[in-house]
């Protein structure tokens, strides 16, 4: 049977149209809409709860946004839905999980036994380790839809066991189960292991609850087979069946993924699906087949994207190399992590969490380029212009942007009043913005403070204002201190401070090194801080004189 695959079908075929559009999104949208769909026109995303679902998983539902919304620019109906196989049987313990604020947490602070008495069976019959929601398998869901919500995507949730509980996926199950020859005959060519025995459906056992594989018998018309409660294979490990004999209806049960993934397609009327690499060399042939030549069906347009790594090693729950999207946004803006995914998706990329603020510079520069504020080549123009009002909630040119780095300075200090005043006597808030605007601008500051906390970065200090230091001080130092203070009293620029501080400590014949701690010892309470002349020079010269002339 092999060979099904059509020009229409290859995944990677999509990106050649990219070179016609200046968004990607553009060209997936026209291969969608020339298969003159019915409305409303459904896009898909899917994963099974296992582990943690961390920023790597939102790109099906990411990359399928921007589709749907070029789509709805062009006047269509879209349903956007994301399907959690929270059918599927728990094959190994997570290293690790999320709680519903998106926190990491390792097995030991939950409920662990829940899931290592449940191995084998589905995600949606183990009880919640956290004991907040109904399953396990609703736990992973709620947060997948959380991580939507927190960047405003309008998701559908469908979990699987309901569509197996409701019938759904019963007919077509039943098709499959009354024309298992073909299927076997189609899956052979790509999966080992498929003798004459193979059903295309694994019961769940009604004695000790896990999924098995072998069945008996089928009855296709009474919608029943009979199955035996044999070992599940997981990867390494076997998970022991209890050799229970029964027959359960094909609501009790599932399709295996090579087939439940075409089924899906069917059953939900999917029109577009965006996947991983591993599918597209994997099992997504094999639907394009069982799609086209069992269900005699047409698969979605498909479009593979390529993975990206966090801080350059690929995502790992069990190496602790994760993070979620609620944890992203609470040192970014939701319009800066779109951006991030808006890029082309052919291209590999890292996400760094150290390099945020590059992150960051990019997006201001995409929408300075919006706004004609920068001097760019007619692509970037063009780009900025496709891209930009899909990743905004309003288009407003009084919006103001701090530069991250400079909101990191800010967030040096708890006051709110002097980090205003800070960033307007910089000029980096404009004398005419709006009070709107202000806001906006200065929220900015919290976020780049969680940044450099988490990161531990160059910008990870605490102004101590309200107290000073108690730092012992010679008298050489005195002199040293009280000259620095005549120098910024003159009205000199941070990096003149930052000259001159070197001066200062070479003529009062100090350790170089020992004045710039005894500093950053009077302001931060640390041996080491920021840029510390320039940094002076950006606070109020009033605080400053006080702290280097021990009056305050």
């Amino acid at each position: 049977m092999g060979g099904a695959m059509r020009d229409e079908d290859d995944p990677y075929v999509l990106e050649d149209g990219e070179d016609h559009h200046a968004f990607w999104a553009d060209a997936v949208a026209d291969r969608v809409l020339a298969r003159d769909p019915e409305e409303p026109i459904v896009i898909k995303g899917g994963i099974s709860p296992s582990g943690v679902p961390h920023l790597g998983n939102m790109n099906e539902i990411l990359r399928g946004y921007f589709v749907a919304e070029v789509l709805r620019e062009r006047g269509h109906d879209v349903r956007q839905i994301f399907t959690s196989d929270d059918r599927d049987p728990l094959r190994k313990l997570p290293r690790s999980l999320a709680n519903l604020d998106g926190e990491i947490v390792d097995l030991g602070d939950v409920n662990a036994g829940a899931l290592g008495r449940n191995l084998g069976k589905p995600y949606t019959d183990i009880p919640d380790p956290f004991g907040c929601c109904d399953s396990y398998g609703e736990h992973f869901s709620n947060l997948i839809a959380e991580s939507a919500a927190a960047l405003d995507v309008p998701v559908e949730m469908i979990s699987n066991t309901e569509l197996y509980e409701n019938g759904d996926l019963e007919d077509v199950t039943r098709y499959l189960l009354d024309t298992a020859d073909l299927a076997r005959d189609v899956l052979a060519e790509y999966q080992a292991k498929v003798d004459e025995d193979y059903v295309p459906f694994n019961p769940i056992c009604e004695n000790c609850g896990k999924v098995t594989e072998t069945v008996t018998a089928v009855d296709p018309d009474a919608g029943t087979v009979e199955y035996v409660c044999t070992d599940l294979e997981a990867g390494d490990r076997t998970i022991e069946g209890c050799g229970h004999e029964g027959t359960a209806t094909l609501r009790e049960g599932k399709l295996p993924w090579r087939f439940e993934w075409p089924a899906q397609w069917q059953v939900l009327g999917v029109d577009f699906e965006p996947f991983g690499k591993d599918h597209a060399e994997g099992s997504w042939p094999s639907g394009v087949d069982i799609s086209r030549n069992v269900l005699d069906a047409i698969p979605p347009v498909p479009m593979v994207y390529e993975w990206f790594t966090l801080d350059g090693e690929p995502f790992s729950s069990s190496a602790g190399n994760v993070v979620l999207v609620q944890d992203v946004l609470r040192m970014l803006e939701p319009e800066v992590l779109l951006y991030f995914f808006s890029k082309n998706p052919k291209k590999a990329r890292d996400f760094s969490i150290e390099r945020l603020d590059q992150l960051v510079d990019a997006f201001d520069r995409l929408e300075a380029t919006y706004f004609g504020e920068t001097d760019v080549s007619a692509d970037e123009r063009e780009r900025a212009e496709r891209i930009y009002p899909l990743l905004v909630d309003e288009i407003r040119a009084e919006q103001v942007r701090i530069p991250f780095t400079f909101a990191a300075v800010l967030g040096m200090t708890d006051d709110p009043d002097l980090r205003e005043e800070i960033a307007r006597r910089e000029g980096h808030i404009p004398e005419d913005a709006p009070a709107w605007a202000v806001e906006a601008a200065l929220e900015r500051v919290d976020l780049a403070r969680e940044w450099a906390r988490r990161t531990d970065n160059e910008f990870n200090y605490d102004l101590k204002r309200q107290h000073r230091p108690d730092v012992d001080v010679d008298e050489a130092t005195a002199g040293a201190l009280d000259d620095l203070a005549d120098f910024i009293e003159a009205g000199h620029t941070p990096e003149e401070i930052q000259g001159e501080i070197f001066e200062i400590a070479r003529r009062h014949d100090l350790d170089v090194g020992g004045f710039f701690e005894t500093g950053y010892r009077l302001f931060f309470d640390e041996e080491q801080g920021p840029k510390l002349g320039t940094f002076l020079g950006k606070l109020d010269t009033a605080f400053v004189l006080a702290r280097l002339r021990r009056e305050r």
